[in-house]
């Protein structure tokens, strides 16, 4: 009798442990339901939502206010107008989406681009391409501020010699829109944030430490990505702690992000994950996770540039983003300026809502935000 004692004792101990295990699993499985119908049902109310205002505060107009009957579009034709395009950085997908969406638009148009600059997030690199680019006599001028204070007194310059300005984004200070330009023109950059941190929130089960990596100047659209992130994440997510923040202010956002990952993940060794402002920081951010080790890395950003494309697509390290939608920002942007040009009143500010991506629509996703099929290399990455 007493040599049956210790495997019964072991049968039970077994039987228990896995009545914990089992316990223990439907538990999890149980809170990471809850958290996907919280984020679903979040997901859903955003539908076609914008939640940003404007820079002076003002209620998003819909992008369907810029378009023209085709009468106007003949009279734009008939101008033989000409535009430029002053970018404030050209480095990432969603400006060159941007620019190709004017360019398209503005040759429907029958409107010349006779510029298209890149200040590389330079204010003086960007007064000085304004000036220049003056000097080709354009009728439309579409940028972005790289400084709302430092670029004001140049864009006043042009405004005042009857150039229509239209903006992205932000508008630089001391502006008023239908006197000194014509309407902003933005992705929804709040609602992004939010996007992002509830795909976050998914990722990680509704809990667990994060780090935050943003933008630090001051700059209105990256501002609100990060005030729409960290606002969601502390209303609505009471086990993610964020337990780090670090600002980079590039031009070399990957290398800054990077550093900052790094200084993080040695810091905290069981952060769960980073939020980075806009997906070429969040390169730098898989650099680190990578180099790390720590594949099992959340990250989660906004703008659905090609490189997170394809980790998102291979489920590797991006669980998520917010996209904005820069080809059709464009087309809406130079619509306004074509207005403008025979007399239409705008919108002070257009919004275009914002676009939630996760592995299961990156393909359907980057359709929507480039008008065309993704490259054949995301293509091959995507895992079903």
């Amino acid at each position: 009798m007493l040599k049956l004692v210790r495997p019964i004792a072991i049968a039970s101990a077994l039987a228990m442990a896995l009545t914990a295990c089992s316990s223990t699993s439907t538990s999890t499985s149980s809170a990471n339901s809850a958290i996907d119908a919280q984020v679903d049902a979040a997901l859903k109310k955003l539908e076609g939502t914008v939640l940003s205002k404007g820079p002076h505060g003002e209620e998003p107009a819909s992008a369907d206010t810029a378009k023209l009957s085709e009468a106007e579009v003949a009279q734009v034709k008939a101008l033989g107008a000409k535009a430029a395009i002053v970018m404030h950085y050209g480095g990432n997908d969603w400006s060159t989406a941007q620019v190709s969406g004017l360019q398209s638009e503005f040759k429907n148009l029958g409107i010349e681009v006779v510029a298209v600059t890149d200040a590389n997030f330079k204010p003086d690199k960007q007064v000085s391409d304004l000036e220049t680019v003056m000097s080709k006599n354009p009728d439309i001028i579409v940028s972005i501020p790289t400084d709302p204070v430092a670029t004001s007194a140049t864009y006043k310059k042009v405004s005042a010699a009857g150039v229509k300005l239209v903006f992205m984004d932000n508008a630089p200070q001391d502006m008023e829109p239908g006197k000194d330009y014509v309407s902003v023109v933005s992705a929804d950059n709040y609602g992004n944030g939010v996007v992002s941190a509830h795909l976050m929130a998914r990722a990680l089960g509704g809990t667990g430490k994060i780090g935050v990596i943003f933008h630090e100047a001051d700059f209105f659209v990256t501002k609100q990505r990060y005030e729409g992130f960290k606002s969601t994440i502390t209303e609505n997510y009471k086990d993610v702690a964020i337990v780090a923040e670090q600002g980079i202010a590039g031009p070399d956002f990957a290398g800054d992000a990077q550093a900052a990952a790094n200084a993080m993940l040695s810091k905290y060794p069981d952060l769960a994950g980073i939020w980075a402002v806009w997906d070429v920081p969040a390169e730098g951010v898989m650099a680190a996770a990578r180099a790390a080790g720590r594949t099992d890395l959340k990250i989660a950003t906004q703008d659905l540039g090609k490189n997170v494309a394809i980790a998102l697509a291979k489920n590797q390290l991006v669980v998520g983003l917010g996209a904005q939608r820069p080809f059709d920002q464009g087309v809406t942007e130079a619509r306004l300026a074509a207005g403008a040009l025979i007399g239409r009143t705008a919108a002070p500010y257009v919004a275009l809502a914002a676009l939630p991506v996760q592995h299961s629509n990156v393909l359907e996703a980057w359709k929507t935000v480039y008008q065309a099929d993704a490259p054949a290399d995301l293509q091959s990455a995507f895992k079903s």
